[in-house]
């Protein structure tokens, strides 16, 4: 071989990897665009579509607002329900490929600038029965209705139960966090709903807020095939036990991000009692949670702030003229740390006014960000209210989710795991075809 034919050879070589390397990269970047960073949403049809609507639940997306966008790529018919004159009527539409604006005009809801005259209208997409509202996606159907002040209307999302837990137990727990700490999650929301459902759904046009006022639904965005499978495997399943009443029912299966070493009771922090929502020791959560988390930093607040905010979310305060002092009134004791149950507002003239703790810090901080937990100590300067020696986060009552997944870490099961949290509840499987 010739010094040219090897010249030759090698510049040959260079440019097939040239062309090699490009066609690589390309290749990277089409497959990084196709699937996206976040993780890919199942698109499988909604299963339970069909089951009775008493396990449909009422979830209430957006309230008072006056426009939102909405798109459905299947067929899908709109149903009226004028209220007034108790009349319906339906209409079947071809899919909507592009976003179209829903709002109110002249006091009626307009969908892709079509009026209709009803106060409520019910848009039920075909298989796979999904509609995206504002860019998200979500199972089911849904419902607007307008409002009396004919300016504004709600956005609630019908949706079976099994699908609404699917949105639930991927945004309350991260997906890549044990099995059975995913089965927990989704039996304890699951229970959460129902519970809710029954006790105040009949009174309102709707079960369950989509915020963590009630538990955090994400629709699929939330989706994830370990979610799914959670969501699968515990299929119908809740929890009961025994009823202040005696009798055997669903409570309200309540949890929250870290104990910080011991749950509480729910009588000292929601005001209601159940056999199962006792405060137990956790020794689990403290290897999970971040550190910052267990351990929270001091937060300081104002002290003016703060009397402004309890005086303006509880008038009856007013009463007291002025606060002059506020004071830890009862508190659980946990050993090396103590979780406040209740404060006392006091006045001039030994007049005082008591709270909650789990109340009292969050009007303080609504967005209980920086006073996480109420395992903390109230101190004060004279400016200003200061809460020290803080640990985990939330009200603290029932599943503590990182307690929950220490424990799965360790290799117990979901029916151990809840019986830890939940003392003396039982499991209990519904049926969806009655």
């Amino acid at each position: 071989m010739t010094h040219s034919s090897i010249i030759i050879s090698k510049s040959v070589f260079r440019n097939c990897f040239s062309r090699f390397f490009k066609f690589a990269i390309i290749f990277i970047i089409l497959l990084l665009v196709n699937t996206g960073c976040n993780k890919r949403k199942p698109e499988t049809p909604t299963p339970d579509i069909q089951i009775n609507e008493q396990y449909w639940i009422r979830v209430l997306l957006l309230n008072n607002i006056q426009q939102c966008s909405i798109q459905i790529e299947s067929h899908f018919s709109i149903k009226e329900e004028n209220r007034v004159q108790n009349s319906k009527s339906k209409k079947d539409y071809k899919p909507l490929k592009e976003p179209v604006i829903v709002q109110i005009i002249d006091g009626q809801i307009n969908i892709a600038k079509q009026n209709y005259p009803s106060n409520q209208i019910i848009i039920s997409p075909k298989d796979p029965y999904i509609f995206s509202l504002n860019g998200k996606s979500y199972r089911g159907k849904v419902r607007l209705i307008a409002k009396s002040d004919a300016n504004s209307f709600d956005v609630i999302n019908l949706v079976p139960l099994e699908s609404y837990i699917a949105g639930v137990a991927g945004a309350e727990m991260p997906d890549y966090w044990e099995p059975e700490a995913l089965k927990c999650q989704a039996i304890a929301a699951r229970t959460y709903c129902l519970f809710i459902k029954k006790r105040f759904g009949e009174n309102r046009t709707w079960d369950l807020n989509k915020t963590a006022a009630h538990q955090v639904y994400l629709g699929m965005e939330a989706e994830s095939p370990a979610v799914w499978q959670a969501v699968n495997e515990t299929h119908g399943i809740v929890l009961t036990c025994r009823q202040p009443d005696g009798t055997e029912d669903i409570f309200p299966t309540y949890y929250s991000s870290a104990c910080g070493g011991h749950t509480e009771d729910s009588e000292n922090v929601f005001g209601d009692s159940y056999e199962s929502l006792k405060g137990v020791p956790c020794t689990y959560c403290k290897d999970v949670a971040k550190e910052e988390i267990f351990f929270w930093p001091d937060v300081q607040f104002e002290k003016d702030e703060v009397y402004s905010r309890l005086m303006n979310r509880y008038p009856n305060l007013n009463r007291l003229g002025e606060v002059k002092e506020i004071s830890v009134d009862k508190q659980s004791d946990f050993g090396e740390f103590s979780r406040i149950t209740r404060v006392k507002i006091s006045g001039p003239n030994n007049i005082s006014e008591f709270l909650r703790a789990e109340d009292f810090r969050l009007v303080i901080d609504p967005t209980g960000k920086k006073i996480k937990s109420a395992v903390c100590t109230l101190e004060e300067s004279e400016t200003e209210y200061i809460f020290t020696n803080g640990r985990g986060w939330g009200h603290g009552v029932g599943i503590c989710q990182c307690g929950v997944q220490g424990m799965a870490r360790q290799g117990k099961s979901t029916e151990e795991i809840l019986s830890h949290y939940y003392p003396d509840s039982k499991y209990y499987e519904i049926d969806y075809n009655k």
